[in-house]
């Protein structure tokens, strides 16, 4: 059913500057009332004339007054291809006063094939591409014509079936909606944004929607679980897959409100991944950019090369080629789905012009029966005015007969009187548009052929007037009219679903630490804070160069992939990815700038290992225990607090367990005492002080006194190794047994010549 005829915002606010309006009473308008109204009406322009489609023909103003201005101009599906430049000049021309750019843009967006299901505007020249839709060459070069499916929205319209309105300027008529064979609205869909509300319809199948509307006719109390065994979901002019659940998709039509989600489809060929297609509206060349962008980002180390192989034959070829045929192809699509958009959600909201001319919201049920209303009543309409034109027709044909019946005093009639009319009415008892078409007779249909004819013209319409008012009579008969056009029109412009719908899980990224490559590194320390990465585990740190009045302070072995924990002279630990670290081919950076530590700390050492690696904690004032390293992480780059530094106290550096059950540590003092025992007598806390390594004399240690000059850990079959000066001493399994004691205990004193140590390590 069309819109009624009603007053315009526009038109209302005109009234307001009627000649008939006083000045006085203008001027009284206070300031705020007007600009209220001025902004409804404003924003009631934007709602019904512009922004929202009509849910009859699914069209736009600008959109209906295109193609109907190109149907004015004779540019159908037969037709030679005109300048589009012609067509925009007679649409801004004649019917939409408005910028030649956006009514050509909107032009541009019903020819591109992916953009619209079902184009309504045939396209010769360059009208963009999927990469850059906007990418069209000016309306001087291109050049267009209507394409097969408008006719579903023109081919009735010279048929009584709309209601017409003057032009702007009232010089011309235009239909108010377009009398459209299929439901456009959802065929097409549509978005756009108003004032205070929006739209975003997306395109379906022309064959489902078909298949759903029958079954409404049939049975007008059809839920939306029913019609959803019909249309499936949208059908985007894509091949990708829409991965949306079933439940979700009958969730938005039973709402109108929801989101869909279109994934890329592709393949393996060769150990290579090919995406042969990408969501709706998704520019392959924007793909491979964020692609590329987390390659140099190090965020994609198990892709090694990517490539554009899209042609004409393959308008969707983008190649990924994985580093080796051992990278897990599954988890890394997953990852690349979720971290682009290769996987993409569309918002749905399915808000459009109803036939009481109100915007509203639609379910799918509502939606389909809101417009079989509309196109029975078009039907009805266009039956109507057929039935009035035969009916007018064989009333002619009547008057005809007659005059054919008494030619001979027709013909005397007309050559005797002056005004021949009112005799011929008069005499054969005629009606005005009888004796009218009697008198416009010509000689050459006063045959004795002519009269055959009228009489076997008068029999077929006599039967198509029965035809026609047996099927006006009954709705059910109206009805199996619309059904049946419907499904012929389903044969003619139906084709199978582009966009095959799957079960699907979410795609979801993958952590930091699995996109790292997995490899041995060392992480060196310097005295002065400056960190560096070695690859390999066989790196001798003492041994690189260092800035000037700097040198190595400690190391940690483990894998790239892995967090570092940095420990500073507070007894505060700090977390940080290992991959973001210099090489070690250079001197470094200073960890600092990646950390910030409180001010005058400085870095004890670091760790490096899985989170349920072990290492030992302590100061030189002999406390210590076990920490967990995941225990140590943060977030935070200020650090967590986790070692309690007693004051004056000094950090020691960390030390790994490789395994606390048979783990030992030896313990050496500035005395030169060293005490050895197994590593499982120290506590595993996540923070605190710890326990007595070993027994220093005195309560408070002050200046210049004996403290804990380091500790090590080892195995059982490690050697301990004492560097004093020049020298150091070799302490086998059998030898640490002479130092072994109980954990708080004093131990026993170096040989001379060792007792002023200067490193200890494990071998």
């Amino acid at each position: 059913m069309p819109r009624k005829p009603t007053r315009s915002p526009v038109q209302h606010q005109r009234s307001l500057l009627d000649p008939s309006t006083s000045v006085a009473e203008v001027e009284r308008l206070p300031l705020a009332t007007f600009t209220e109204r001025a902004y409804l009406y404003y924003s009631m322009y934007v709602i019904l004339d512009r922004a929202l489609p009509f849910i009859g023909d699914g069209l736009k103003p600008v959109q209906r007054r295109i193609i109907y201005a190109m149907s004015e101009l004779g540019l159908h599906a037969a037709a030679k291809h005109k300048k589009s430049a012609r067509t925009v000049g007679d649409v801004i021309g004649k019917f939409h006063p408005h910028g030649d750019a956006a009514c050509y843009e909107a032009m541009v967006l019903m020819s591109q094939p992916f953009s619209y299901r079902y184009p309504p505007v045939d396209g010769q020249g360059n009208w963009g591409s999927p990469d850059d839709p906007k990418s069209f060459a000016a309306m001087r070069y291109t050049e267009a014509r209507l394409t097969r499916y408008s006719q579903t929205l023109l081919s009735e319209l010279g048929q009584g079936t709309v209601e017409w309105m003057p032009n702007f300027d009232g010089t011309l008529e235009e239909p108010r909606v377009l009398p459209a064979r299929l439901p456009n609205v959802l065929l097409n869909g549509a978005s756009g944004i108003a004032v205070g509300m929006a739209t975003d319809i997306p395109p379906h199948n022309l064959r489902e929607v078909v298949a759903a509307c029958l079954r409404l006719l049939e049975s007008p109390r059809t839920s939306v679980r029913e019609l959803c065994e019909h249309i499936k979901g949208p059908d985007f002019p894509t091949d990708a897959e829409i991965i949306t659940p079933a439940d979700e998709i009958r969730e938005i039509y039973t709402t109108g409100n929801g989101s869909v989600r279109q994934r890329a489809t592709w393949e393996k060929e060769n150990g290579n991944i090919i995406i042969t297609a990408l969501p709706h509206q998704v520019s392959g060349a924007k793909v491979m950019e964020q692609l590329a962008g987390q390659m140099q980002a190090k965020k994609l180390p198990m892709v090694v090369d990517l490539r554009d192989e899209s042609d004409h034959e393959n308008p969707t070829r983008l190649v990924i080629e994985p580093r080796s045929n051992r990278v897990d192809v599954e988890a890394l699509m997953n990852h690349v789905f979720a971290t682009s958009d290769l996987e993409r959600s569309y918002r749905v909201n399915l808000n459009m012009i109803g036939l009481n001319g109100r915007p509203e919201v639609y379910n799918l049920r509502d939606l389909l029966g809101e417009w079989l209303k509309f196109r029975i009543e078009t039907v009805r309409r266009r039956l109507q005015f057929r039935l009035d034109r035969v009916s007018r027709r064989l009333h002619i044909l009547d008057g005809l007969l007659t005059a054919f019946l008494n030619i001979d005093e027709v013909i005397r009639i007309i050559r005797q009187q002056d005004d021949p009319k009112p005799v011929l009415m008069k005499r054969f008892k005629l009606t005005d548009i009888q004796t009218e078409a009697v008198l416009e007779l010509k000689l050459r249909q006063l045959a004795k052929l002519e009269e055959i004819k009228i009489k076997g013209e008068q029999k077929e319409l006599a039967i198509e007037r029965d035809v026609l008012q047996a099927t006006l009579e009954s709705g059910a008969n109206l009805k199996r009219k619309v059904r049946d056009e419907l499904i012929a029109d389903a044969d003619e412009f139906g084709d199978p679903r582009r966009s095959p719908i799957r079960v699907r899980a979410v795609a979801k990224a993958m952590d930091a630490s699995e996109l790292i490559p997995t490899e041995s590194v060392t992480v060196v320390l310097s005295k002065q804070g400056w960190v560096r990465v070695a690859k390999g585990h066989d790196v001798a740190p003492a041994t690189l160069n260092y800035k000037s009045g700097d040198g190595y302070l400690h190391d940690a072995k483990g894998k790239s992939n892995q967090l570092l924990v940095a420990l500073d002279s507070s007894g505060r630990t700090y977390a940080m990815p290992t991959h973001n670290l210099p090489s070690a081919r250079s001197q470094g950076e200073p960890l600092s700038s990646h950390l910030s530590p409180p001010a005058g700390a400085s870095f004890a050492g670091v760790m490096l290992g899985a989170e349920d690696a072990l290492h030992v904690l302590g100061t030189d004032y002999g406390y210590a225990f076990i920490a967990r390293l995941g225990d140590l992480y943060t977030k935070n780059k200020k650090g967590k607090a986790t070692l309690r530094v007693p004051t004056g106290a000094r950090v020691l550096a960390p030390q790994p367990v490789s395994d606390v059950g048979s783990g030992y540590i030896a313990v050496v003092t500035t005395a030169g005492y060293l005490l050895s025992y197994a590593v499982a007598e120290l506590p595993r806390l996540a923070k605190g002080k710890g326990v007595k390594m070993i027994n220093i004399p005195g309560k408070r240690l002050k200046a210049g006194e004996e403290r804990v000059f380091a500790y090590v850990t080892f195995a059982l079959d490690q050697c301990v190794i004492i560097h004093a000066g020049k020298r150091f001493l070799r302490l086998r399994p059998a030898d640490i047994e002479h130092y072994a004691n109980d954990r708080g205990l004093r131990g026993r004193k170096l040989p001379r010549g060792f007792q002023q140590v200067r490193d200890i390590e494990a071998d």
